[in-house]
């Protein structure tokens, strides 16, 4: 396994200036963005629900049918990735969702709560962005460790990489809480078909820019330090160690077995 933070070329390949190495770490970043955010199926997930829902709505203003076809295409595609084991995560959130969002509607009578829990979920995330910036742990910083192989190591063994990690999770935050600027008053003076079609236009625009600039931001960054490659490291250090003591006792123990037979055949 070759280390994030070390990353290997042959001799005579990697040009003078770095821009191989610059060229790895977009690389890696980009991979890793790709699989955190779920990359274009992703997309696809989160906008097909809503989007079917409005749709259906704008036409024949059933609250019971919309909401059952955006639920029904959200457990199909759930499905599809369970047959496929591919991974859920994005998928069950967006059942999730829209079934939070499903229950809120019927329960109310009021088409627009469709949106409401979301709308919520996107102010309670855009905060939680801020607040864990603020409190010194980016929580773009605690999505991505895991991803990068880092783990926590950003937080007090590369400096630079949490200053890219606070820049990003302040760009989520913010382009979120613009999202709800715009939402919110939709909510309360539009039409259940107007704040839909407008959810719809503001799912991936925003989304893409905040992924952009996360990549933009990283991409500069100093490279991640694997933490699992130095456990690696450090368990077959370990090994080794325990192989060389082991193989010291051995001459040891023998010369000793051959000291006694020779005291015993003097005696």
């Amino acid at each position: 396994m070759t280390s994030l933070d070390k990353p290997t070329q042959d001799a005579g390949q990697s040009p003078p200036d770095g821009t191989g190495q610059d060229h790895d770490s977009r690389a890696v970043t980009e991979a890793a963005l790709f699989e955190a955010f779920g990359g274009i199926r992703g997309m696809v997930e989160t906008v097909l629900p809503g989007l079917l829902f409005v749709t259906i709505y704008t036409i024949n203003k059933d609250l019971h049918l919309s909401a059952a076809a955006a639920l029904g295409v959200a457990l199909v595609m759930l499905v599809v990735r369970l047959l496929r084991k591919d991974t859920v995560k994005h998928a069950f959130s967006g059942v999730f969702g829209v079934a939070f969002g499903v229950v809120f509607a019927m329960f109310t009578g009021n088409a627009k709560d469709f949106y409401l829990p979301g709308m919520l979920y996107t102010l309670g995330l855009a905060l939680a962005y801020i607040i864990t910036t603020l409190a010194g742990v980016p929580l773009i910083g605690l999505m991505l460790g895991p991803v990068f192989k880092e783990n926590l190591s950003w937080r007090t063994r590369n400096p630079g990489r949490k200053k890219a990690y606070a820049k990003a999770s302040w760009a989520w935050g913010l382009i979120l809480l613009a999202k709800c600027a715009i939402l919110f008053p939709l909510y309360w003076w539009a039409d259940t078909t107007q704040l839909g079609w407008v959810l719809v236009i503001l799912k991936i625009p925003p989304f893409l820019l905040a992924v952009y600039l996360t990549w933009v931001f990283l991409a500069k960054a100093p490279p991640p330090i694997d933490v699992f490659a130095e456990m690696e490291a450090a368990e077959k250090a370990e090994e080794a160690e325990k192989a060389a003591e082991a193989g010291r006792e051995g001459p040891a123990a023998e010369t000793g077995e051959s000291a006694a037979g020779r005291h015993r055949r003097g005696a």
